[in-house]
């Protein structure tokens, strides 16, 4: 049995649906690993990172389009104080 179902590959989905570690993440903001934890525990408005397993070890990712809507917002409160 064959899937007729067209592939996706990560390169193609779009922005909203893709997700980045939380290295990346530190790298794209320029932020250190501990700043992000401050903004996950100071912000309510920050993304919640997902985690596809229980382990504390587990890989954090951040869903981009949830990311770039955040600093949207933030760009946007800069610029109406």
């Amino acid at each position: 049995m064959t899937n007729n179902t067209p592939h996706q590959s990560i390169e193609t989905l779009p922005q909203d649906q893709k997700l980045i570690t939380k290295p990346n993440l530190c790298r794209a903001l320029d932020m250190t690993r501990s700043g992000i934890d401050k903004l996950l525990k100071n912000d309510p408005s920050f993304p919640r990172p997902l985690k596809f397993s229980d382990s504390q070890q587990a890989t954090c990712y951040f869903p981009v389009g949830e990311v770039n809507a955040w600093l949207e917002a933030k760009l946007a409160e800069r610029g109406a104080a």
